[in-house]
């Protein structure tokens, strides 16, 4: 049970749960999704092979930052930078379940999906990864693959990359800032501690990075919207209009969020805009949905 317990601690599982959800959400938002005759037989598919490859990024990284997760007392538990589990064996584990998540996606969808996810698994291990101590450009870097799952989902389904997967990709792309942002602030004396260098300011919070906060998510709310003016969404009957109000309501409150964090200038703002984004998310995509019902 022990080893089972370090597994799961190695992939993330709430992490992978929410990246894998914005998977599926974009896969069920398209056409094509409607031409598998076993619709939740593809969703379990969807739903294996993103857990697999986001599980295999997310170990990936804290092999590579053993080290630094040592340092950290958030960190300092997990199995790698414990020493439970050896760097070997946390290697082997990243490679079998990198390559069967993307072989699933591969084998039972297209090989587009199967592409993408392998390019976002590279991305957010060898890319995202070190430049972390690098520069805060690094947070640029984890946007993309933070973003593909959209566009992952989106291919799954219909085996291109249109329009509606790009509007989805920037969804959840300038999410992640206001989102990673706030995250960094918590975790600030944490993570400057080991040289993570993740806020847009070196000097660390400051009115720079909480302004960021709100024009990113100011931006999120056309980008919201677009999914109705471009056929996406339906918004010309009940559900449609409620679905309308419920991305617009959303949008308000995470732009409040922002808003105080600006004013306030203190963790607690910062820690409200991170768990206020984590409901965000969710809540847009729901919304999409149920325009199509």
């Amino acid at each position: 049970m022990k080893k089972i317990k370090d597994y799961l601690l190695l992939i993330k599982p709430s992490l992978s749960i929410m990246v894998v959800f914005s998977s599926i959400m974009s896969f069920a938002l398209t056409k094509g999704s409607e031409n598998y005759v076993d619709f939740w037989r593809m969703i379990f598919l969807l739903f294996a092979g993103g857990m697999l490859v986001t599980g295999s990024a997310n170990a990936i990284n804290q092999v590579v930052e053993k080290d630094t997760d040592a340092q950290m007392k958030r960190t300092a538990k997990r199995p790698v930078a414990s020493g439970r589990m050896s760097v070997t064996e946390g290697w082997i584990f990243s490679i079998i379940t990198g390559a069967a998540g993307v072989f699933i996606l591969g084998y039972f969808f297209n090989w587009l999906a199967g592409g993408l996810a392998a390019f976002s698994l590279f991305l957010y291990a060898f890319i995202y990864t070190p430049l972390k101590k690098v520069n805060s450009i690094a947070v640029l870097a984890g946007a993309v693959p933070g973003a593909l799952p959209c566009l992952i989902g989106w291919a799954a389904g219909d085996n291109a990359l249109t329009l509606g997967g790009w509007i989805l990709f920037a969804f959840q792309f300038f999410w992640q800032f206001p989102h990673f942002w706030a995250i960094a602030w918590v975790a600030h004396r944490d993570y400057s501690s080991v040289g993570f260098k993740l806020l847009p300011a070196e000097e660390g919070p400051t009115k720079f990075t909480a302004l960021q906060t709100v024009l990113y998510s100011l931006l999120l709310v056309p980008v919201t919207l677009a999914p109705y003016y471009t056929g996406i969404c339906s918004y010309d009957d009940i559900a449609g209009l409620i679905s309308v109000g419920l991305v617009i309501l959303a949008n308000a409150f995470m732009v409040m969020r922002c808003m105080v964090l600006y004013n306030k200038m203190d963790v607690g703002s910062a820690r409200k805009v991170m768990f206020g984004s984590y409901m965000y998310l969710p809540v847009v995509m729901l919304a999409w949905l149920l325009s199509k019902i």
